[in-house]
């Protein structure tokens, strides 16, 4: 028969014996200081070698009483000794046997050192797994927050169930004026490192959407981020920006796997669309522009991220698994729980062996823009960010119902955020909000504030200057305007009255 005991918090637990029943009731937890065979070898750190009946009923009468049955001839009991700690303790049994010869000795001493190595691999393999799953597990957001606009579903399944961690990811972030970004990503690596780097993007990536930027802007200074990290991984990841009120989508890829749209109907439909380097690699080699596809979603149709886990499978074209997600997602349940649901179920069929991350956003219609302050971040030099806003402010105004006053209200905006950029060395951040007014009128505020304390003057530009008439057409068209000091810069804004029902 076999016995094997690991130490566990100073006592030794007994984790397997057979094939004959040789256990001993009250042995499943021995403490190291008993005068058993496995705690004198692991306190001795020297095999014990029991060659007659007599010997074993002479040195451990106690545990004799419970084995004399098992008619024992010889007994040998060794050490499990890894990187020169005991971990544990191996106990070999046998009816038919007299004494050891030395080269017996010797066989089984090789055959302790053997098996404590490979069991202080396997305990080592468990213990980074375990911390990794948990890491993993504290790095991807703890809940997804409710959108107004949107139905969301996230999943996300281990590779080869459970005993590899990644650095796959999702994220969905509730951005101002009834936008959502949602985000998927894949970290180069199976391990700690992976998990680790993985939660620090999520981290930049959700500030610097949070922040107002664009979504290329946002990809370009997450790949210098990560470039910066002191990190070999890359990353892949695929962003997408979703203003739920007009549905317009803008796409951004950093080498990423296409996305998968379904339509209202159930028919779904690949989004191939032109991408950049993967995050990492885009610095490293100095690519950063990344396009921006823009198209509409309509209300009821879903978008559908996911990490290539789902559709890649071993010896299998990629274009087979995307055909296969397209006939699980059409003939799939409507409801999006219960199709991530499935999704993850039938991923297991297909016998993938990398992590699986998914996120499905569908717009139900019936959002409209907040009347509470809309706000954008403008970096300097960054002109996917002053599209962003300028789109920005056109949804807020029409949607308000600014009704005539709607392009003098974009002309203004335009006209402060420029001179920001123009004539200050940093960023702008461009806001919009509304106002109530008296007499059944509400007024329309539009903020820009930058960095420099220098105060703007209006001046007459002449009849050849080309510069020097932007606050003469905020004069003119705005119903009121000023200057505020705030802190270290300042904030030009104006107002515009328009109806209470327009508004």
């Amino acid at each position: 028969s076999l016995v094997v005991g690991l130490i566990e918090s100073g006592r030794i637990h007994l984790v397997a014996e057979g094939p004959t029943d040789s256990f001993v009731p009250g042995t499943r937890y021995t403490r190291i200081e008993d005068n058993y065979p496995m705690s004198e070898v692991v306190r001795t750190l020297a095999p014990r070698f029991i060659g007659s009946r007599d010997d074993f009923a002479a040195s451990y009468p106690e545990l004799w009483e419970h084995i004399e049955a098992l008619e024992l001839s010889a007994a040998a009991y060794l050490p499990l000794i890894a990187q020169a700690r005991p971990i544990g303790a191996l106990g070999l049994l046998y009816r038919d046997k007299q004494g050891f010869t030395p080269e017996e000795r010797s066989l089984l001493v090789a055959l302790g050192a053997s098996i404590a190595q490979s069991l202080a691999r396997a305990m080592l393999f468990d213990q980074e797994h375990d911390l990794a799953e948990g890491l993993q597990q504290a790095m991807l957001p703890r809940r997804i927050p409710a959108i107004p606009g949107a139905d969301l579903a996230v999943r996300y399944r281990s590779a080869r169930l459970g005993r590899d961690i990644g650095g796959d990811w999702y994220d969905v972030i509730p951005l101002p004026g009834g936008r959502v970004g949602a985000v998927i990503g894949d970290v180069q690596g199976h391990d700690t490192h992976a998990a680790a780097v993985m939660g620090q993007l999520r981290i930049v990536l959700r500030a610097y959407a949070s922040e107002g930027h664009a979504p290329a802007t946002v990809m370009a200074r997450a790949s210098l981020f990560l470039h910066e990290l002191d990190t070999d991984r890359f990353a892949t990841c695929a962003y997408a920006e979703a203003d739920l009120a007009t549905g317009e989508l803008r796409l951004v890829r950093a080498g990423h796997i296409d996305p998968v749209l379904r339509h209202t109907d159930g028919t779904c439909r690949r989004l191939p669309f032109p991408g950049g380097l993967p995050l990492g690699l885009s610095a490293q080699f100095g690519r950063l522009d990344y396009p921006v596809t823009a198209m509409e979603l309509d209300a009821g149709e879903t978008l559908l991220m996911c990490t290539d886990g789902l559709v890649e499978k071993p010896g299998a074209d990629l274009d087979e698994g995307y055909q296969w997600l397209a006939d699980v997602v059409r003939e799939g349940p409507y409801d999006l729980q219960d199709l991530a649901d499935q999704l993850s179920e039938r991923v297991d069929e297909r016998a993938g062996e990398d992590d699986l991350a998914v996120l499905l956003l569908r717009r139900t219609g019936g959002a409209a823009p907040s009347s509470e302050r809309l706000q954008q971040h403008i970096a300097a030099a960054d002109p996917e960010a002053l599209s962003a806003a300028r789109h920005m402010i056109r949804a807020a105004v029409r949607a308000w119902g600014a009704g005539e006053r709607a392009d003098d209200i974009e002309l203004v905006a335009d006209e402060l955020i420029t001179n920001a950029l123009l004539h200050t060395d940093g960023a702008a951040v461009v806001a919009i909000r509304t106002l109530p007014g008296i007499d059944g009128e509400r007024r329309l505020r539009v903020e820009v504030e930058d960095r420099s304390s220098a105060m703007p003057r209006r001046r007459e530009p002449g009849e050849a200057g080309v510069s020097g008439r932007g606050l003469l057409l905020v004069d003119g068209l705005a119903d009121v305007w000023g200057v505020e000091s705030r802190g270290a810069g300042k904030c030009v804004w104006c107002e515009f009255t328009c109806p209470e029902r327009g508004c």
